[in-house]
């Protein structure tokens, strides 16, 4: 095991990566099926960083034909000056998602560990399984926001740190929240983890008040 990855930082991001190429409800997974979703899952940020690419090449492109073809008014200015804008942030987004292919053959290597495995394979098991009960806890702690249009990236981060939480009493709570922080850094955006960490940080003072007031009626 690489000295700095941890098994269940490894096995976050394998449930993270099999989540996002696995429909809901499917509950039981092996060995083999883990491989196959993290395979698609492979395929699809690759897929993910050549749209990017394209995007950033079409919008450099056409901020260089509209100076060129253009006389030189505010107007075309701040025109070209938008698609310059986009081009840099699909190039960004692109760099972002490569920086998270490169890192990804430490990942499945360091997926063939069993302890790596069998807890990727028990997370992605109650999400799929408690996934009434998941979405539940997400929803009382959203504030002006939808659960259903949560980006999947997002809503899957949020979903692994719950599922922690709830069903995985040997869990930090501290410590889902942190890892539910960082991949969100690694899959995400700078909005997605902010957003990620309010959510999450919600769900626990929710639940810490629950168990307040429980304590509070044993007393009485």
């Amino acid at each position: 095991m690489s000295l700095h990855r941890q098994p269940r930082n490894v096995a976050r991001e394998l449930a993270l990566l099999s989540l996002s190429q696995l429909s809901d409800g499917s509950e039981k997974l092996s060995d083999q099926d883990l491989n196959r979703l993290i395979l698609a899952a492979v395929r699809t940020l690759v897929s993910e960083i050549e749209e990017n690419l394209e995007k950033a090449a079409e919008e450099a492109n056409r901020s260089h034909e509209r100076l060129l073809s253009s006389e030189i008014k505010a107007s075309s200015l701040i025109s070209a000056k938008t698609m310059v804008q986009e081009a840099i942030a699909h190039t960004e987004s692109a760099i972002n998602r490569l920086s998270t292919i490169l890192e990804l053959p430490e990942t499945i290597q360091l997926a063939n560990h069993e302890e790596v495995r069998i807890y990727a394979l028990e997370i992605i098991s109650i999400v799929n399984r408690k996934d009434k009960e998941i979405k539940e806890t997400i929803e009382d702690a959203l504030v002006d926001w939808k659960y259903g249009r949560l980006p999947r990236v997002d809503r899957d981060i949020i979903r692994i740190a719950v599922a922690e939480i709830l069903y995985i009493p040997q869990t930090p709570r501290k410590s889902a929240i942190d890892e539910s922080v960082k991949l969100a850094k690694r899959y995400s955006d700078e909005d997605g983890y902010r957003f990620i960490n309010g959510v999450l940080r919600r769900v626990l003072d929710k639940l810490t008040d629950k168990v307040d007031r429980q304590a509070a009626k044993i007393d009485k």
